[in-house]
């Protein structure tokens, strides 16, 4: 069931129905109910891989009680250790496991022996990455002691599986969620109204920009040895956009929708294509996962402790780590090390938290300084963003190589009319002219602040519908669904 399907516009009114006027004022009947509609989500992809989601639940929820029930540190470590490697287990076999066996395949062909590696025909679980994520947060944060185990399973299990974060994030720690599944909520109407206006532009940034750019980005690098290197420009370009808006309006859409039920899921992007230096990307992209790693796994290397090298270490391992969570594929880990190279020097001159405050904050534009570190920074992200959208390392290397030819300062050819293409790029840039206008809030258009008027905010609500009503097609699976 996709956000953006009938399905869903027919599933979410009857689970709000539900929620605030027959279970409305009981806690509990309340968490239950969209528990029992998170599961249904669920099992719209794949009935049977909701028993794989529940035995997750079941493991973490059980470890933890485990854990907090006693004080022998030998107990403590072999319950927290069965929680982890069961669950990496599993992210492992369906996620990896494949890659690792044709990777095994592969190596052992240089040296001259023919190996017919076995591999599993099942497909990869929709949310596992994410789900797994939840769930060794909470183990990990009971192991340090940061909090106790919670001890109503519905009310984890809920925690773990609230359906509009459920398959694409973002990663909730459970000290941020739990604590609203515990408490009394009450309908807001300002809220409900926020949550709304936020659906309404996660819709428009899926619908609209990130689909429309994926028929030119996947056309492209589909025959990318057929076009010039003007052409193969733009396919990295629409890709960009597509996956930006593609992610971040899944993740607009699922904030706001878990806002409809008066509860607030942490943010994951703040403007990330108005970064100033990689470092500066990477506070504003997927902040969900880039926290979690940050906290769950370069604190404790380390972190920026053990001088340079060793911060050197440990934001290369981060990466290495980030790309291969994306998927099993080559091109994902030389996405995380050029990524890695990138940051490498605000790392090793320790410039890499100059630019904590959004760009030009209280300022209509960017001083000229400020525009080239943009530009330069967007650059390099479009860069690798084509190992993250090749089939393989050698698509790869062979589109780049196209790029930096002579073709690139030639008329960009494609199948398809110029104005089209000409279309299309008006919307990003339209887009883009409410991103800035808007890059100070939580969202683009959370205050309308380009409008005072209400007139005209109404106006610009209908114009967005319409929009997405001309524009929209088939339904189209979002991208992290594939991680």
């Amino acid at each position: 069931m996709l956000f953006n399907s009938l399905s869903f516009a027919i599933f979410l009114p009857i689970v709000f129905i539900l929620y605030w006027f027959v279970a409305n004022k009981n806690l509990k009947y309340q968490n239950f109910l969209l528990l029992c509609a998170s599961y249904y989500f669920y099992a719209c992809w794949d009935w049977r891989f909701l028993f794989l989601l529940i035995f997750s639940t079941l493991l973490d929820y059980f470890t933890g009680l485990k854990m907090s029930e006693t004080e022998n540190r030998n107990k403590r470590r072999f319950w927290f250790w069965l929680s982890v490697s069961v669950n990496i287990g599993f992210l492992g076999v369906f996620k990896y496991y494949n890659f690792f066996a044709e990777s095994f395949a592969d190596a052992a062909l240089n040296f001259g022996m023919h190996v017919s590696p076995w591999t599993l025909k099942v497909i990869l679980p929709v949310g596992i990455s994410f789900y797994t994520f939840h769930g060794l947060s909470y183990v990990i944060d009971i192991y340090k002691n940061k909090i106790k185990a919670e001890r109503n399973f519905i009310d984890y299990s809920f925690f773990v599986s609230f359906f509009p974060l459920l398959v694409a994030g973002p990663i909730e720690r459970a000290t941020h969620l739990l604590p609203q599944i515990k408490k009394e909520r009450t309908f807001d109407y300002l809220k409900a109204a926020d949550g709304l206006r936020q659906i309404l532009w996660g819709f428009f940034k899926k619908a609209v920009i990130a689909d429309q750019c994926s028929v030119y980005a996947n056309m492209i690098f589909a025959n990318s040895d057929h076009y010039p290197g003007s052409t193969l420009v733009l396919g990295a370009l629409f890709f960009t956009f597509q996956i930006y808006c593609d992610f971040s309006g899944y993740s607009d859409m699922a904030l706001g929708i878990a806002r409809l039920f008066g509860i607030e899921l942490l943010r994951n992007f703040a403007f990330p294509y108005f970064s100033r230096d990689i470092a500066e990307f990477w506070r504003r992209w997927h902040i969900s996962l880039s926290s979690w790693f940050r906290d769950y796994l370069y604190i404790p290397l380390g972190g920026s402790k053990g001088g340079t090298w060793m911060k050197i270490r440990n934001t290369i391992i981060i990466f290495l780590v980030s790309g291969f969570w994306h998927g099993a594929n080559w091109t994902f880990i030389v996405w995380g090390l050029l990524n890695a190279l990138f940051i490498m020097p605000s790392i090793i001159f320790n410039t890499n938290r100059n630019n904590l405050e959004i760009v030009a904050k209280g300022k209509s534009l960017p001083t000229i300084k400020e525009f080239f570190q943009m530009v330069l920074t967007f650059s390099l992200v479009v860069f690798a963003w084509i190992f993250f959208r090749a089939n393989n390392l050698t698509h790869a290397i062979s589109y780049i190589k196209t790029i930096f030819s002579k073709s690139t300062f030639s008329v960009p050819q494609m199948d398809v009319s110029g104005f089209e293409i000409l279309n299309t790029i008006l919307l990003i840039i339209g887009f883009l002219i409410i991103e800035w206008n808007g890059r100070e809030n939580q969202y683009a258009i959370a205050t309308l602040g380009i409008f005072k008027k209400r007139s005209y905010r109404l106006a610009f609500y209908f114009t967005l519908i319409l929009t997405i009503y001309l524009f929209m097609g088939r339904e189209q699976q979002f991208i992290y669904f594939q991680f």
